[in-house]
């Protein structure tokens, strides 16, 4: 009984953790938002003890801060955090998109147009977590093709300031044409395996974050550190 215990709390501990995690990530729980752990029990219907863990869990990662004598809240956007992550995505993905020109079968490059169509169809109904996700899912499917899916997976714990800055970008600006034009320049690019322009293409379009993050910290200032 006792291992059936533990089993089912650190299922409920991850299950709250998950959807705390997708709701800090998501905005949904913007940056600066007081967390309650009362509360949490009572939207989740669990005991206070798996709300502090996974509370805990995401200080851990740096989306969550407490504030002795003021609370816990949601991380603020940490711009130097952004920066590094921007720095290290452009390293390894141009490094990525180069060797995609060579290592990419014909498979990999019917999934990466799979997901061009797609895009396409989140840009016509404006839906921003469609657009965000398989905005995602096109950088991933570079690291799988090219047989580098754990390093993408690394890179998750990794950046999540950054994507919770260029989630912030995609609600501000619903003008998504740009973005799926440079997923598209960079998909023809490996096709002609053509891989300067691809690595050009990447850079310019990773350093698009540099830009963005300036207007949306000038816009949002309660949001940044």
């Amino acid at each position: 009984m006792n291992m059936l215990r533990r089993q089912r709390s650190a299922s409920t501990r991850d299950e709250v953790y998950a959807a705390l995690r997708e709701d800090i990530l998501s905005l949904k729980l913007p940056p600066g938002t007081p967390l309650s752990e009362n509360e949490a029990s009572q939207r989740f219907e669990v005991s206070r003890t798996p709300v502090r863990e996974s509370l805990m869990k995401l200080a851990q990662e740096g989306l969550v801060q407490v504030l002795p004598q003021r609370g816990t809240f949601v991380s603020l956007i940490d711009t130097s955090l952004v920066e590094e992550a921007r720095f290290m995505r452009e390293h390894l993905e141009c490094a990525v998109v180069e060797l995609a020109c060579t290592a990419f079968d014909d498979q990999s490059y019917r999934e990466l147009m799979s997901n061009l169509d797609r895009q396409r169809g989140s840009i016509e109904r404006v839906d921003l977590e469609g657009m965000f996700q398989l905005d995602q899912e096109f950088h991933e499917l570079l690291f799988k093709g090219t047989g580098k899916s754990h390093t993408w997976g690394a890179l998750g714990q990794l950046t999540v300031h950054l994507n919770r800055s260029r989630r912030l970008r995609l609600v501000d600006d619903h003008n998504w044409g740009h973005l799926y034009e440079q997923h598209r320049q960079i998909a023809e690019a490996i096709s002609a395996k053509d891989s300067s322009h691809a690595k050009a293409l990447m850079k310019n379009h990773l350093n698009l974050n540099v830009a963005d993050q300036a207007l949306l910290k000038e816009k949002y200032p309660q949001y940044f550190i």
